[in-house]
């Protein structure tokens, strides 16, 4: 880990991430043609300056390398890059004025006492803060313009003769090119990708498929399990494939006494692996974009598999791009909300008051922007061109939408925490705050159908999930409408069903919440059980169990447009570590931390699960429960009693019968 006196790459903070986010947005092919994201997308500063004052007591010396063109100075006096230049003990000024007309401007100071450590000022001749850096680049060697992946060669499988060609079976999904180890053919070959071997061997509709290959072709990064290639028998070629990576380290295990479980767990673990990377991204085959719905999910994984703080920032900063705001994050309003309400959680989970001052001002334009759209009753709307997308689910969406509505709530409850944190100025959002819960209790919440209703203004009373779950997470609900909802919404067949695990998420956190884990347990079987049953090695973009064949495969009207690797998939592991294991944050950083398991689903179970600066491992056999933590401030609560946990040691309880429903 980089010292705060260590050099380092610096640029314009949040440039990076926003550069990058612009680079992974443009990342998408669409079956024969490239498709940038259809969103604005913003772009780093172009010129910048670097600033810092030094007393020095010795005469000492510096290089500066920088990615684009400009000039050191020092006391006024100009000096080129890549010279040596001298300091007299004394004060002095220095300055590095860096533009970049094609990339990130940026700058390494090599040097014993002037270098590019984090107390350096970056200013884009308008605003000035602390320069920006990431443990990834701390070396002059690098260049911050450019990913540098891990890679993992991945051999095959299998390899077989079928319909006059040779299927390859990697038995794992693969994210990057391939390598041609071995071409005994005349002709150039095509290479025909799939998720699934009913896409990879259906040459006319595989998404992604690479033609007039030859073992000198440059073969581009792609996501895929099989591949098919045409007219060659299998003796006739190996290709391997090259997974290219981020490194983040697993600080999670999970074992138990139900080998489904135990599955499940391991497959959420390599989708989340898989979109996580730069930032975290939807899925790996077809969007590779920057979603802020799906990365909000992906936060709540992050905190309990790889409790990796930078992705978090890398992914906010870059969706949230410059100060100023054109359009909605993705064009989606909820995705805007979502952003917010992020923010606090990211600093509940990590205490880092640093990014939370940096990003706030952010947060406040942010809420600007989402405050111009709304009318007389604090309710928000959707401009020409948003998108009020919540789910892929049939809504009453005509005027203003509950679900919508509860969203924003949190967001002003978020804005309150994180200015409170910050001793800024709150009372305008406690004054929206109060003013829209009276009004959507007023025009949403109804009455005798005991539920919230998706829109007053069409009449139709119509009642779906998505509100009432939002309502229920967001502690927007007194116990007695939490009960209604439960009995009258998430219990209730007669409701339509959730279909993508993306809201699965949600409405699994709402009865976990509810006290229904047990439930919860049986669905995570069923569901994510269900595509374990089809050969599933990561988790799908959408699962409907009632569908056979190849429509399982088909989405958005392309017979294999379903992304099977998406994030969202993933989430059994946040269930598992947030109710399951029952961790979660009591002040910001786990300074205090609760862990209330709620285990009766399982027999045995191992579990450990990272927190800040340490980590909480439970263990249960039978009637025997085992908790040891590597850090202090831990509240054990079980059989309706509070037990502090001591750091590092082992405490051991026996277990009441059902005392842990």
């Amino acid at each position: 880990m980089l010292k705060e006196s260590d050099s380092r790459w610096l640029w314009y903070t949040g440039d990076f991430e926003i550069r990058q986010g612009l680079m992974q947005n443009f990342s998408r092919e669409e079956r024969s043609y490239d498709w940038p994201a259809y969103w604005n997308i913003d772009d780093c500063h172009r010129n910048v300056k670097f600033k810092r004052d030094y007393v020095l007591d010795q005469e000492t010396s510096f290089t500066v390398y920088v990615s684009g063109v400009g000039f050191v100075e020092v006391n006024e006096v100009k000096y080129p890059f890549g010279q040596e230049v001298t300091c007299m003990p004394g004060k002095n000024k220095v300055r590095v004025n860096v533009g970049n007309v094609s990339g990130l401007p940026a700058v390494y100071i090599d040097g014993e006492i002037i270098k590019s450590d984090t107390s350096w000022l970056c200013s884009n001749f308008i605003d000035e803060f602390p320069a920006g850096w990431s443990e990834l680049y701390y070396k002059k060697e690098q260049d911050p313009n450019v990913v540098e992946y891990a890679t993992e060669i991945c051999k095959p499988l299998s390899k077989k003769d079928i319909d006059g060609g040779t299927l390859i079976d990697y038995g794992r999904a693969v994210f990057g090119p391939l390598h041609i180890e071995k071409l005994d053919s005349d002709k150039p070959i095509t290479i025909c990708y799939g998720e699934s071997e009913t896409e990879a061997r259906d040459i006319e509709q595989c998404y992604y498929k690479q033609e007039n290959v030859t073992s000198e072709t440059p073969i581009r990064k792609r996501a895929f399990r099989y591949i098919f290639i045409p007219d060659i028998t299998s003796a006739s070629i190996e290709i391997n494939g090259i997974h290219e990576f981020i490194p983040l380290e697993n600080r999670a295990v999970f074992s138990s006494d139900d080998p489904l479980m135990n599955k499940i767990w391991d497959i959420s673990v390599d989708t989340f692996t898989l979109c996580s990377g730069l930032f975290f991204i939807d899925g790996i085959k077809r969007d590779r974009w920057i979603w802020s719905g799906d990365a909000y999910q992906s936060y709540f994984i992050n905190q309990y598999l790889f409790f990796d703080e930078d992705i978090n920032k890398r992914t906010m900063l870059a969706l949230r791009g410059q100060n100023e705001i054109k359009q909605h994050m993705n064009t989606i309003v909820d995705y805007s909300i979502l952003w917010v309400i992020a923010v606090e959680n990211h600093y509940m989970m990590t205490g880092d008051t640093t990014f939370l001052e940096q990003i706030y001002p952010k947060m406040e334009t942010m809420m600007r922007y989402l405050s111009q759209q709304t009318d007389e009753h604090g309710f928000i709307y959707g401009r020409e061109k948003d998108w009020i997308f919540i789910d892929w689910s049939e809504m009453d969406k005509e005027g203003t939408l509950a679900a919508e509505q509860i969203l924003l709530l949190k967001a002003y409850k978020a804005m309150t925490v994180c200015g409170s944190i910050l001793n800024k100025e709150i009372d305008q959002y406690v004054a929206c705050y109060e003013m829209l819960k009276k009004n959507v209790m007023e025009f949403f919440w109804d009455k005798e159908k005991g539920a919230f209703i998706d829109s007053y203004v069409s009449g139709k009373r119509h009642v779906t999930r998505h509100a009432n779950i939002f309502a229920v997470l967001f502690d927007f609900v007194d116990e007695e409408q939490s009960q209604s909802i439960l009995t009258n919404v998430l219990l209730n067949d007669d409701i339509t069903q959730i279909t993508t695990p993306y809201f699965k998420f949600f409405e699994q956190d709402a009865l976990c919440k509810l006290g229904e884990t047990k439930r919860v347990h049986e669905i995570i079987r069923d569901y994510w059980g269900g595509m374990v049953e089809q050969d599933a090695v990561t988790f799908w973009e959408e699962y409907i169990p009632e569908e056979t064949g190849n429509d399982v495969y088909e989405m958005y009207g392309d017979p294999f447009g379903k992304s099977l690797c998406h994030a969202w998939g993933a989430s059994p592991i946040y269930l598992i570590g947030r109710y399951f294991a029952g961790i979660q944050p009591i002040r910001p950083g786990y300074e205090t931390y609760l862990v209330e398991p709620q285990l009766d689903s399982f027999e045995k179970i191992s579990c450990t699960f990272p927190i800040k600066d340490g980590s909480v491992t439970l263990e249960k056999n039978q009637s025997m429960l085992k908790v040891y933590a590597t850090k202090s401030g831990g509240i054990l609560r079980i059989d309706n009693q509070d037990i502090p946990i001591s750091k590092d040691q082992e405490m051991v309880l026996e277990l009441k019968e059902k005392s842990l429903v």
